[in-house]
């Protein structure tokens, strides 16, 4: 049959965002690139200019959503499809994550979940054979999901068995299990604010934590919200606020934020009265640094170097962050790309990069300075083994413990030795999308 008999217009509302989302999950899944490459900066989709503000953000949902729940979408489309997914047609299978994931999960009816994944196949040359197939297998959906997915409810699909196993072994299967189940919720937005957290609580129509992050409820467009534009705050998950803190009162002292892009601890670090020098190897991101700093009307000396090899003068900062380049494992939540992408033999590679990194923060530390090291990686190579192998190999370091007090009480995210673990399961809430926090780690040590 020929594919013109296929032609889809233009105009067919809110078929253009789903066409996006299926070429952004393609990336993903089929070419390896990440979500914010594809939605932000010079790689971006060229067809996101083009889409109204309330498509983007139904597109961005639609494909966070896929992601997050891929798992379960796999073993449903598995009992629904005798032969399984069609490999020849790609958009055959997007049209069909697509169509499931509004039934199952977002506020769009079925006749049009249907009928847009069945046009999405329609305008593909290598998918439009299959356009009967997703009908079928789509209304099936409509009718029997939920209780396919019911009976699996109490499994963790949506981890990859690599990753899922790994947390089970470094924090036992009930743990494990409660933060794939907190990962599987739509995340909140938190905002790290300049002061008055409990009056930007209220404009924002959210709530402060105990820590001082404000958490909402709000979507759309960041840069709409009141506050944005004024550099009142910048967008900082509760967990990725905590390292900054540990330096204690920083006025007038001198640090280097040594992996700074892009730039939510910079602006702690300037905020809190700290001469900061920030440190990044993509140039890029650095530019988004600067453009965060100036809204912000804050202040650092920036640098576009490898932090592991930047000369910048050994031995005379107060200070240094460093939130080192990890696998992004605690990131889940909120970059359920991270999911797919990551694979477990990149943790050696990036292990080793953290020792380099924590070797390079001890030589720029002055005698009594200050260490804090942060990754934002659920896998104990990244966290405590490396700072482990840190002080085995340097006699003039010592761990300076964390104490809850520091971190606003929250004694369950203090370990035995006095470091940070923060996981997504932390921080629960009656509204599940409240609660949680990114899976970080962070550690104080101190230059003898």
């Amino acid at each position: 049959m020929p594919p013109s008999r296929f032609a889809v217009p233009a105009e067919v509302p809110g078929l253009a965002a789903r066409r996006i989302a299926a070429d952004i999950l393609d990336g993903v899944l089929h070419k390896h690139r990440t979500l914010d490459e594809q939605l932000d900066g010079a790689g971006a989709h060229p067809g996101l200019k083009s889409l109204a503000d309330r498509d983007r953000a139904l597109m961005r949902r639609l494909v966070a959503t896929i992601l997050r729940r891929l798992g379960t979408l796999g073993h449903l489309l598995s009992r629904l499809l005798d032969r399984g997914v069609p490999t020849d047609a790609p958009r055959a299978q997007s049209a069909l994550l697509i169509g499931a994931a509004q039934i199952l999960w977002m506020d769009v009816p079925d006749h049009a979940a249907v009928d847009l994944s069945v046009r999405l196949v329609q305008s593909d040359r290598r998918a439009a054979k299959y356009a009967g197939l997703v009908n079928a297998v789509l209304r099936r959906c409509a009718r029997e999901g939920q209780p396919l997915i019911d009976e699996v409810k109490a499994q963790t699909l949506d981890i990859p068995p690599w990753l899922l196993a790994r947390w089970i072994a470094a924090y036992g299967e009930t743990t494990a299990r409660e933060m794939a189940i907190a990962i599987g919720h739509e995340p909140s937005l938190d905002i790290t604010v300049k002061s008055d957290a409990p009056q930007w609580a209220t404009r924002l129509h959210g709530e402060t934590l105990p820590t001082g992050t404000v958490r909402t409820l709000l979507q759309g467009s960041v840069t709409m919200l009141p506050g944005f534009t004024e550099g009142q705050w910048w967008v900082q998950d509760a967990a990725a606020a905590l390292p900054a803190r540990l330096f204690g009162d920083l006025n007038g002292k001198s640090i280097v934020d040594l992996c700074a892009a892009p730039g939510g601890k910079t602006a702690q670090l300037a905020q809190a009265g700290a001469r900061v020098t920030a440190v990044d190897r993509s140039a890029p991101r650095m530019t988004r640094l600067r453009d965060n700093l100036s809204r912000l009307s804050l202040q650092a000396n920036d640098v576009v170097a490898d932090g592991a090899e930047w000369p910048g003068g050994d031995g005379t900062f107060d200070g240094v962050l460093v939130d080192a380049p990890c696998t992004s494992t605690g990131t889940i939540r909120r970059h359920p790309d991270v999911a797919w992408l990551r694979q477990e033999t990149d943790i050696a590679a990036l292990s080793a990069l953290q020792i380099r990194l924590l070797k390079k923060a001890v030589a720029l530390l002055k005698p009594g300075g200050t260490l804090v090291y942060c990754t934002c990686s659920l896998e104990p190579e990244e966290g405590e083994q490396a700072v482990a192998a840190l002080l085995a190999t340097e006699s003039g370091v010592r761990r300076a413990p964390v104490d809850a007090g520091e971190v606003a009480g929250l004694a369950e995210i203090v370990t035995a030795d006095g470091d940070l673990r923060t996981l997504p399961c932390h921080l629960p809430h009656d509204d599940p999308r409240l609660g949680g926090l990114d899976g970080f780690y962070a550690a104080r040590l101190v230059k003898s």
